[in-house]
């Protein structure tokens, strides 16, 4: 996999991530209080800046009160 859709992939995440977060109306510190994370890292997840490990996805879901899978219910193009 090119490093191009890869990146493309992160940010496709973290548009997904700033969605559920502006939906339920948190700000960066309070998504990540709930998700033991700091600040700044929900800011780089949401901008596609870092590639983050699965159990920080879990992290992410429970601070959203998400099932998990609802993060990567994104359209996104392999093919691209």
């Amino acid at each position: 996999m090119n490093k191009e859709l890869k990146q493309q992939f992160q940010t496709s995440f973290g548009k997904q991530l700033e969605k559920f977060r502006v939906l339920q109306g948190l700000s960066y510190r309070q998504l990540a209080q709930r998700c033991d994370l700091d600040h700044s890292v929900i800011s780089k997840i949401e901008k596609g800046e870092v590639n983050i490990q699965i159990g920080t996805v879990l992290e992410l879901a429970k601070g959203l009160k998400a099932h998990p899978k609802e993060l990567f219910d994104f359209k996104f193009d392999l093919d691209e």
